[in-house]
């Protein structure tokens, strides 16, 4: 005699493949949540790194060297820098970079870096002296807080005390960044000509 599932049978059997059905299912929503979650990091995480080659390729080649402003007037600081969190201005400073036909290194461009609606933003001047600003640049957003420290004879301090001739030893970006929390980094920055 051949027999077939009973009606009880077949619905344990649909009741049991419903289950496993919804289980594989929340299982798979889970892991796609991961998944977006870990390349949201990691998309963040990347902002960071490049956040933190500009600034090193910005503050290693620091120069000592005064500009003037569009209207011809003279910095008074050879580099500038902020005491007070969320002033707007966390430092400025000139740069090398450019290669001088006679081999003599030379600086080649003025920087500012802002904290501006929680966004850090680079501004910079096509030439030294009696240029204006190009449009800002946005480095990174999401910073919720920004502190600087300046290293100067072996100390670290709030402020930048200043100088027509001289820029810190090293400087150190505190940063509070949304997904990421807080961030310290630390640049050394060249004092003088090689």
């Amino acid at each position: 005699m051949v027999r077939g599932f009973t009606l009880v049978e077949m619905l344990v059997a649909l009741a049991v493949f419903a289950l496993l059905a919804a289980g594989g299912v929340t299982v798979m929503a889970w892991a796609s949540a991961s998944q977006g979650a870990a390349q949201a990091r990691m998309a963040r995480v990347g902002d960071l790194q490049r956040v933190r080659a500009l600034l090193q390729a910005d503050l290693s080649q620091a120069a000592p060297r005064r500009t003037r402003n569009a209207a011809g007037i003279a910095a008074v600081q050879a580099f500038t820098g902020s005491a007070e969190p969320g002033s707007g201005l966390l430092f400025a400073l000139t740069r090398r970079g450019r290669e001088n036909p006679w081999g003599a290194p030379r600086a080649s461009q003025y920087g500012e870096y802002h904290l501006h609606d929680g966004r850090l933003e680079r501004s910079a001047r096509p030439m030294l002296d009696g240029a204006g600003f190009d449009p800002p640049q946005l480095v990174i957003d999401g910073v919720r807080n920004a502190r600087v420290m300046y290293r100067f004879q072996g100390e670290w301090m709030d402020g930048w005390p200043g100088g027509t001739d001289r820029i810190p030893e090293a400087l150190r970006l505190t940063l509070e960044l949304d997904g990421l929390g807080r961030i310290e980094q630390a640049f050394l920055m060249q004092g003088q000509w090689p």
